[in-house]
């Protein structure tokens, strides 16, 4: 199994019930999060050298990103003049933030561009 299928399959697992269009998202949030983490991983280092939280970093960004871009969030104002509509989206932007945040935690120790304080 492909290390984008992994990182799909843990990110599904973790999603529960998806329609079939999130479930597309999704997959395609799968490709590029494994995509943009293998490229930040340090020097000398591969996504099977960290598997396991590579999967896990990766799953929790693309549910992350999922969430930013969900048609569930409600419209809470529409302005006809100038056209603004917003959605109210602070209860799905925390949700991103905190998985986005958690994943970045996990993977951080073999990032390059990271920093994170290890056992001493």
């Amino acid at each position: 199994m492909m290390l984008r299928d992994q990182v799909l399959a843990q990110a599904l697992l973790l999603a529960g019930e998806l329609t079939e269009r999130q479930q597309a998202v999704l997959g395609a949030l799968c490709t590029a999060t494994t995509a943009s983490l293998n490229a930040r991983l340090r020097e000398g280092l591969t996504a099977q050298d960290c598997k396991a939280d590579f999967v896990a970093a990766a799953s929790l960004l693309a549910l992350a990103a999922l969430a930013s871009v969900s048609e569930d969030v409600p419209v809470e104002q529409i302005t006809v003049g100038d056209f603004t509509v917003r959605k109210g989206a602070a209860s799905h932007d925390a949700a991103s933030n905190c998985l986005r945040a958690q994943a970045e935690l996990m993977i951080a120790p073999y990032l390059k561009d990271s920093f994170s304080f290890r056992g001493v």
